[in-house]
């Protein structure tokens, strides 16, 4: 900043002289002209002034400008490592629910088979136990089929 004030001011003295060397009417330089060059220069110097503690806040800005894009920097880090520890725990979560899950699903199979089992053994033996029954009784009737067909025939015998 102190550069550009200082270019300004070369600028203008470069411009006076080549306003005063051009020639076209030359002013005696006045006590009234000084005192402009007095006041001009006491405004520059209070401008030069206002500059720095304007380029003073500025550094001061920048610097907490800084500590604050830190701050929010390790904030955002926070987050995101608490975000994966949730995202972990509710992964974890849900592995639990989806094994206690098909474990209970397998379980109840476990326990539908095992009744069916069990409920059906009683069923078959005494379905076997019928069956014999039945076999048995199919023979004595073919049995007795034959004995009276055989009684029949000695019934006819007699009879003839």
């Amino acid at each position: 900043m102190k550069g550009a004030v200082a270019a300004l001011i070369l600028l203008l003295s470069f411009a006076t002289a080549a306003l005063a060397a051009s020639g076209v009417r030359e002013t005696p330089f006045t006590l009234d002209d000084r005192d402009r060059l007095i006041r001009l220069d006491v405004r520059m110097d209070a401008i030069e002034k206002r500059m720095d503690s304007i380029e003073k806040r500025m550094d001061g800005l920048e610097k907490k400008m800084d500590d604050l894009e830190k701050r929010v920097d390790k904030r955002i880090d926070t987050l995101k490592s608490d975000m994966d520890k949730r995202f972990d725990q509710m992964m974890t979560f849900m592995l639990w629910g989806f094994g206690i899950l098909f474990g209970g699903m397998g379980v109840l199979m476990t326990t539908v088979i095992w009744d069916r089992r069990t409920a059906l053994a009683p069923v078959i033996r005494k379905s076997d136990e019928y069956g014999q029954r039945l076999l048995t009784l199919e023979r004595l009737s073919e049995e007795m089929l034959l004995r009276l067909k055989e009684d029949k025939q000695e019934v006819k015998i007699i009879r003839h």
